[in-house]
């Protein structure tokens, strides 16, 4: 598969089933219905904004037994009443593996592959009577590869992670395509760490068309390198397919100046437009990455000897079981074009800590 940049939509969505006591006066009535019939039921479409939100306590642990009314949501400083609230355990959850396998980090795959696998067992399950859950598999550094498109089959992932990295264990650096359905691939300069590209495509090409619980997971130090899309574009790709973004953050080594690998960055100031910073500037990843996880609802956790892959990855499944799930149909001033500030808070207890996405975008 080969990715193509999408046009996407501002917000999800929705159709509300409504039972009407009555026909609407412009609706078209065949027959009348009878005195006993059941009243007739039709759908309303409207445009509704998905909220998933974690909650914890002063300790630092989850909380799961707030009901809507100890919510209030206002967008752009505007109290707005709450339409939809449950938990979203038991909605299919959509999540998406993005894997850095560039230099810097590449030390660090052998571990990551494992815990992965263990996370993916946990996580991508198919309950009886309800659509499956399905992930995806990314790897990137020069370029964005699609090593697994969205699938409910968690051999087809295990296959698809055993082969991250690859290209890099002999050597040979092939980057021509797999005869395994093709890899998507976004070309970028050699030696480049795309992950503004990656998250940007993930979102727009998997997660846009998706319903349910949406997150992904990405694995880097956080130093982007020759990306065609910015900062601010990927995360707001992101809230617009209304993902929620967890970043593993591995330090890894170093990229020094002027990259690395034949050709590197010094002096050409990254891919015009987009988020490459050549090697005159350093950036710090972790910074970076806290900024696109906060602003979409995640969290970002850092590799450690007690945070382990494993650890880190327990923990964001805890999240992902964890999330209330509130929405809300934006008046005509909360659904205009550009961006729309959310504050959301629970004033019975201002103790909590409330982790959701910080806007999301209005208009089409």
């Amino acid at each position: 598969m080969r990715f193509h940049l999408a046009v996407v939509c501002a917000l999800s969505g929705a159709s509300f089933v409504w039972t009407a006591p009555r026909l609407d006066a412009q609706q078209t009535e065949a027959t009348p219905p009878s005195q006993n019939a059941p009243p007739p039921t039709f759908t309303v479409h409207a445009q509704l904004v998905n909220l998933p939100v974690v909650v914890r306590d002063k300790s630092g642990a989850l909380v799961t037994t707030l009901n809507k009314d100890d919510f209030e949501l206002a967008i752009d400083g505007r109290q707005q009443p709450i339409r939809y609230f449950d938990r979203d355990n038991n909605l299919p959850l959509t999540l998406g593996l993005l894997v850095d396998i560039s230099g810097s980090v590449r030390s660090a795959l052998d571990e990551e592959r494992g815990a992965s696998e263990v996370f993916l067992d946990q996580m991508v399950t198919s309950p009886a009577g309800q659509a499956p859950d399905q992930a995806f598999l990314i790897q990137f550094a020069h370029e964005v590869d699609l090593l697994q498109d969205l699938t409910p089959s968690v051999p087809r992932l295990h296959t698809a992670l055993r082969k991250v990295g690859d290209e890099y264990r002999d050597g040979s650096h092939d980057h021509t395509s797999s005869g395994d359905g093709g890899y998507g691939r976004r070309r970028g300069f050699h030696g480049g760490t795309t992950l503004y590209d990656a998250i940007y495509l993930g979102s727009t090409e998997l997660m846009q068309k998706q319903q349910g619980r949406k997150a992904i997971v990405v694995l880097t130090d956080g130093d982007d390198r020759g990306s065609k899309e910015t900062l601010n574009n990927a995360i707001a790709a992101a809230q617009r397919a209304e993902t929620v973004v967890y970043a593993i953050y591995f330090k890894g080594e170093q990229h020094g100046h002027g990259g690395y690998g034949h050709g590197g960055f010094g002096g050409r100031g990254g891919f015009p437009g987009g988020g490459g910073h050549g090697g005159e500037e350093h950036v710090d990843g972790r910074k970076v990455l806290a900024q696109i996880t906060k602003q979409t609802g995640g969290r970002t956790f850092e590799v450690s000897g007690k945070q382990t892959f494993a650890a880190i990855y327990n923990q964001i499944g805890e999240e992902l079981r964890s999330q209330y799930r509130l929405g809300y149909v934006p008046d005509s001033g909360a659904a205009a074009g550009g961006f729309h500030l959310v504050q959301l808070a629970a004033p019975k207890d201002k103790k909590l800590s409330i982790q959701t996405r910080d806007g999301y975008y209005g208009g089409q």
